[in-house]
């Protein structure tokens, strides 16, 4: 099972960036999907989950109205775009795979079956 993270950058506060997550080895359309970062010195946070189905979706506070978690099952993908990116996004994002059938407030808490290496975003003028 490989889920593999790509899109990072630097990038001017404000700006955006569209990060993708491949994952092969598993039926994705069956397990609920998000995203999580962890900064330096820091824990690892919550970004946003996509329920398998990809008719639920779960933003941190911290995210929600600037950040938009999706999938595309057919292309085994799924996508996280950030919109008005601030310093404070400055972080390693990586993609995770829930239980399978499981729901997104699960995975929000940390049940994770498949993690895969994150790509770094950088925030900053």
């Amino acid at each position: 099972v490989q889920l593999q993270a790509s899109g990072g950058g630097l990038v001017q506060p404000g700006g955006s960036l569209r990060l993708s997550c491949v994952v092969s080895g598993i039926n994705l359309s069956i397990y609920p999907m998000g995203w999580f970062r962890q900064a330096p010195g820091k824990e690892r946070e919550f970004v946003a989950t996509v329920t398998w189905k990809g008719s639920s979706t779960y933003y941190a506070d911290s995210v929600k109205g600037r950040f938009v978690i999706t999938r595309d099952n057919a292309k085994g993908t799924v996508y996280l775009q950030m919109n008005g990116l601030k310093p404070e996004d400055t972080a390693v994002y990586y993609c995770a795979a829930g239980e399978r059938y499981g729901t997104g407030p699960q995975l929000r808490g940390g049940a994770m079956t498949y993690r895969g290496e994150g790509t770094q975003v950088t925030v900053s003028s």
